[in-house]
């Protein structure tokens, strides 16, 4: 039988890179999606898919995830049992230089895998949120009873309103699949 294949966004990042890497060792097929930007060292995320691409059941994407016909033909051309979406364009301080990366990448981009899962059922999908939607919130440690409406950057926003569109659409999905 064989494997389950599962599709890692933000491949070559730190924890892409590290959950790819142990996908692989416990025998999933995996498909990493990259953009490889160069919001910190482009040679260092191609150092860890050269490591990934010495596996045999790894195959590897460059794109951008708001780029919504390359998503579409990535969930038409792959039939992915999982989707975990770690891609997202990070860092506080370059959300003031360029605040279009962040829609782009973390709203377009989410919707777009989104819409990707909807439309082909994957048995589960995966996503990272961030911290830094406590915002100022001075207790810790943090909670998900806390109130977390007050970020205090782009990027923190754009991650809330992740969480916010998963759980609207997960509900709407819900009740129009019963």
């Amino acid at each position: 039988m064989p494997s389950k294949l599962v599709l890692v966004t933000g491949s070559a990042g730190f924890i892409g890179f590290h959950l790819s890497h142990k996908l692989l060792t416990e025998g999933y097929r995996v498909v990493g999606l990259d953009n490889l930007n160069d919001y910190y060292d482009v040679t260092l995320k191609e150092s860890r898919l050269k490591v990934l691409m010495k596996q045999s059941n790894f195959s590897f994407v460059k794109g951008n995830l708001h780029d919504r016909t390359f998503i579409e033909k990535t969930f038409l051309d792959f039939k992915f049992d999982y989707v975990v979406n770690l891609a997202a364009q990070a860092g506080l301080r370059y959300s003031i230089q360029n605040p279009h990366a962040y829609i782009e990448s973390n709203l377009q981009g989410f919707l777009n895998i989104l819409e990707g899962c909807r439309h082909h059922r994957p048995a589960h999908l995966v996503y990272a949120s961030s911290s830094s939607v406590y915002g100022a919130n001075k207790q810790m440690p943090f909670s998900v009873h806390q109130n977390v409406d007050h970020p205090i950057s782009l990027y923190a926003a754009t991650k809330k309103s992740n969480e916010l569109t998963e759980n609207s659409l997960y509900t709407i999905t819900r009740w129009s699949y019963k």
